[in-house]
């Protein structure tokens, strides 16, 4: 047994971050998990937080994670789906464009001015 009754620990280090996975054995021999956050901001840690989960909770918090897991996923799939959907609607939509131009029976058929519905000021001097 180490020190503090530690059995095993690992750690996993991401930007600012540090995760602790310590397995312990207390006074009476009950061993359990403890999981550390710490955080470090500037070079100087700030926060530590722990958890600690006894063995034989050890399933049912697995458990927890797992259906957490599951869904994180499963949204990220539903997320990136969509953005797939939405990006193919957009691309099929951009190829189809088809404009129309009315034609009354008052224009003439080609006298140089484009009609698109919109009032146009067209100067009548040459």
């Amino acid at each position: 047994m180490g020190a503090r009754g530690e059995l095993f620990t690992t750690q996993v280090y991401l930007d600012n971050r540090s995760y602790f996975f310590n397995v312990k054995e207390n006074r009476s021999g009950d061993v359990f998990m403890q999981i550390v956050e710490s955080k470090n901001r500037d070079g100087v840690e700030a926060d530590r937080h722990q958890i600690a989960i006894f063995a034989e909770d050890m399933q049912k918090f697995l458990q927890g994670m797992e259906k957490a897991l599951d869904f994180v996923e499963k949204d990220r799939k539903t997320k990136q789906k969509a953005v797939k959907e939405k990006k193919a609607q957009k691309e099929s939509a951009e190829g189809k464009k088809i404009y129309k131009v009315k034609k009354d029976s008052t224009t003439k058929e080609d006298d140089g001015v484009k009609r698109t519905g919109r009032v146009h000021i067209v100067s009548k001097k040459q």
